[in-house]
């Protein structure tokens, strides 16, 4: 009490205590938390027909993509390169290279380029853009004259966000690119591109193939549910294992592409077999806008087969250094 009888008035905090006790100032401070919105279908339907008063929520299946695009997103402190890679020829490799170039791509902010190191004249170019008049033999010619992002694109065509290096075209001259080439062209893409992903030819010993695994931060072996599209990617394996390569085989993805594939065969005992050798399984199932063998688009896919490449580009990307 004071000397008047009446109570002291309270003390102010001081301003380093409003500074504490209040905290910042920021949107996660001043904006009310909202409950997670559905993007589409009924749920969408009825929080847009209430006005916002009844929210569904987003459903489970919608819930569990946007995680996998998050995952997609990680950053990246520095490149990462990704080998796709099959002894075998006509399983897809070329195809699951592709696909998860366009999936990168167009959900990272990032750059991402696919470069196809196919000895044996490649065809990626060919189902992404259709452009393989430069390739990466001409970029290899001029590597000490080009200094700028500006300069590199003049030797790449574009699919949508995804930059496309093609292979030299003439069987001939493609026997020439080799190891010590290979990492000329990975050096110079490391200063200019986050993802670079590699579709690698069919044979493991060949030089451009040595450079290709001796570089890569990660491998995606591809195979099929078949005797021989099964057995070739488990001897693909074998090979990485006995060659000094058993990081980056216990560390592979296998993508086994169901283009091919027959009730004779117990599909579940393949995916067994390679889930007991590498870190995860993908099937991509068969599309009728990828048996063509043209033009590759995503937005031609059936959802199951998007599904299928949005877990496979996840996993990619768990491994990413950040």
């Amino acid at each position: 009490m004071s000397p008047t009888g009446s109570s002291p008035p309270p003390s102010r905090p001081s301003r380093e205590d409003d500074r504490t006790a209040g905290g910042e100032l920021n949107a996660d401070a001043i904006l009310r938390e909202r409950a997670p919105e559905p993007a589409a279908g009924w749920r969408r339907a009825v929080l847009r027909a209430t006005g916002g008063l009844v929210n569904p929520g987003p459903s489970p299946a919608e819930i569990e993509r946007r995680e996998i695009l998050h995952r997609i997103r990680k950053p990246l402190i520095r490149s990462h390169r990704i080998a796709v890679s099959s002894i075998k020829g006509g399983v897809g490799k070329t195809t699951v290279a592709t696909l998860l170039g366009l999936v990168m791509a167009e959900h990272r902010g990032d750059r991402v380029i696919v470069l196809d190191a196919n000895p044996d004249a490649g065809t990626l170019a060919d189902r992404l853009t259709g452009e393989s008049s430069v390739t990466v033999r001409e970029l290899l010619r001029d590597l000490d004259r080009i200094h700028s992002w500006t300069e590199v694109s003049r030797y790449t065509s574009l699919a949508g966000r995804l930059q496309v290096l093609a292979s030299e075209q003439d069987p001939a001259s493609s026997d020439a690119f080799s190891r010590e080439e290979y990492q000329h062209i990975c050096a110079l893409l490391d200063r200019f591109f986050n993802i670079i992903i590699t579709d690698s030819g069919t044979g493991l010993v060949h030089s451009a193939m040595e450079g290709t695994l001796k570089l890569a931060d990660s491998l995606i072996v591809v195979g099929a549910p078949t005797v021989d599209g099964a057995g070739r990617a488990s001897k693909t394996l074998d090979w990485l294992l006995a060659h000094g390569h058993s990081a980056l085989a216990s560390e592979a993805v296998v993508v086994l592409s169901c283009d091919r594939t027959s009730h004779d065969v117990d599909r579940g005992r393949i995916r067994q077999h390679f889930e007991s050798r590498s870190r995860a399984v993908i099937e991509i199932p068969h599309d009728p806008h990828l048996a063509t063998g043209g033009r590759v688009e995503l937005g031609r896919l059936r959802p199951e087969t998007v599904d299928a490449l949005y877990r496979l580009a996840a996993l990619m990307a768990d491994r990413f250094v950040t």
